[in-house]
């Protein structure tokens, strides 16, 4: 005789959840777990707070995957990683909890560097080159579009390189935000020239 206890449970959940806000958060972690045991997660995302906005994380089994800031649309963020990635896309909070803390020290100053592991796979060619070389600029300092050219052996690729930094699918923690013009002036970021600001002056502060 088949079990049905587990379908019987998970109906009764579903029945509560509509009219109680804790009994859906359980059942979503249930699906989260079975997900993650089943191998049936490929893509975990969570939506944070930062003084920089609402941020989406997502992860793969190989790292952080995505930042993305609030004016980046997240439900489209989150349809082409179904797209590129895997259609295996869950909200899932705790796989992201690591990422979650080290930003929460960054922004409070008590971090400069990020121990995380990273998949670069949605970057390829230049682009992940120079994303590559984006860590090694020190925190509290900055490089020109020009000096990252010269530093991964383009010198006349400053263009590249500031597309390069314009789709950088890792904003903050690979840090796009230290590269500005040759004239001292920000240039574009994904998050805006506001949250920018905020990130350069956040490091100059500590």
């Amino acid at each position: 005789m088949k079990d049905t206890t587990g379908d019987q449970d998970l109906s009764t959940l579903l029945a509560r959840a509509a009219a109680d806000p804790e009994t859906l958060a359980r059942l979503h972690t249930r699906l989260e777990d079975a997900a993650g045991r089943e191998g049936l997660l490929d893509v975990a995302y969570t939506v944070v707070d930062s003084p920089v906005g609402r941020l989406l994380l997502a992860s793969t089994e190989k790292g952080l995957v995505r930042v993305a800031f609030h004016n980046q649309d997240h439900d489209q963020v989150l349809d082409t990683l179904a797209t590129t990635l895997s259609p295996r896309v869950l909200r899932a909070p705790k796989r992201l909890d690591d990422v979650a803390r080290e930003l929460d020290q960054y922004f409070a100053g008590t971090r400069r560097t990020f121990d995380l592991p990273l998949d670069l796979s949605l970057s390829h060619g230049f682009r992940q080159l120079v994303q590559r070389h984006l860590p090694e600029i020190a925190y509290g300092r900055t490089q020109s579009y020009a000096e990252v050219a010269r530093l991964v052996g383009n010198p006349k690729a400053v263009r590249a390189v500031g597309t390069a930094c314009a789709t950088n699918p890792l904003p903050v923690v690979v840090p796009c935000h230290r590269v500005l013009r040759s004239d001292g002036t920000l240039g574009g970021y994904a998050g805006g020239p506001a949250a920018k600001s905020v990130l350069l002056d956040l490091e100059a502060a500590a």
